[in-house]
């Protein structure tokens, strides 16, 4: 009897449900970020003055909350990755042992489909040498998906941030719109001798 760890379907079934568990994971994460936005801080910024005193304009403990549950998420959010891969890999692993002529590939993005064709933000700045220069993206290209955000979820450029941050050292796929054209790049988020993890500006549209 074949071992049901061993089947394509029930591999497909688990990765998917992984998949839905990410995405959840990359909501919230988006959310917390808000709030820290809210407060006019990141995830490093202090939160008392230079006397040692609250600021008042903080919301300290909301912020630290925040900040506390974003670094368990991101930690989650690793973990789940390494599952869908450890999961893709048995699942076409499972389909080749069977000869499968029509397996379905999984698309870890599966929101960022490929026939989204609304730009919602774009580029306004690159520097040379930054991992955006080497993604081959360009002054004036139109951001159509960036990872999972896209036209119908974007809010705020704090989403952008959001997979940013918790995608360093992971590519990124990226949909660009140039001119008349559509194309799609990887880009490495990522420390560089510049600021940042992406070397180049983001406006929303």
């Amino acid at each position: 009897m074949r071992d049901n760890q061993a089947d394509p379907g029930s591999c497909r079934a688990q990765v998917l449900h992984l998949m839905t568990q990410k995405d959840k994971i990359e909501g919230e994460i988006r959310q917390l970020t808000d709030i820290l936005t809210q407060n006019g801080v990141g995830m490093t910024e202090p939160l008392v003055d230079a006397e040692g005193f609250p600021i008042s304009s903080i919301d300290i403990y909301q912020v630290r909350h925040a900040r506390h549950k974003i670094c368990c998420l991101q930690n989650d959010h690793k973990a789940i990755m390494q599952r869908i891969e450890n999961g893709l890999q048995g699942y076409y692993s499972a389909s080749s042992s069977e000869n499968s002529m029509d397996t379905q590939p999984i698309n870890i993005h599966r929101r960022s489909e490929m026939n989204h064709q609304i730009p919602f933000a774009k580029v306004t700045q690159v520097s040379d040498g930054s991992p955006a220069f080497y993604a081959g993206i360009r002054v004036n290209d139109e951001l159509v998906e960036f990872g999972t955000v896209n036209a119908n979820n974007f809010k705020a450029i704090t989403d952008i941030a959001t997979v940013v941050q918790h995608s360093e050292g992971t590519q990124v796929n990226l949909k660009l719109k140039r001119n008349d054209r559509f194309l799609t790049v990887n880009l490495l988020p990522k420390k560089w001798l510049g600021r940042g993890l992406l070397g180049c500006n983001i406006v929303a549209i």
